[in-house]
């Protein structure tokens, strides 16, 4: 066993009963959100090895959205 793995068991020992599972549950679903995390960055990093990325224009993004408002409101009117 490793020195943290030693460790986290020696913390788990110290608390109570009723409270080690807790513990342990939540462990696992921080390394589960870790883990989930990881992989959306490799995909991101696969992504832009691939060229499926394109610049970040704000403009652009600035005129989808005004364009989309105003198709919206002609539409409720």
């Amino acid at each position: 066993m490793s020195n943290i793995a030693e460790r986290a068991a020696a913390a788990l020992a110290l608390m109570p009963e009723e409270m080690q599972e807790q513990a342990v549950a939540y462990l696992y679903e921080q390394a589960e959100k870790l883990r989930v995390l990881k992989a959306k960055v490799q995909e991101g990093l696969d992504d832009v090895a691939a060229g499926r990325v394109s610049p970040f224009d704000m403009d652009e993004i600035r005129a989808l959205v005004l364009e989309i408002a105003k198709k919206e409101a002609a539409s409720e009117s």
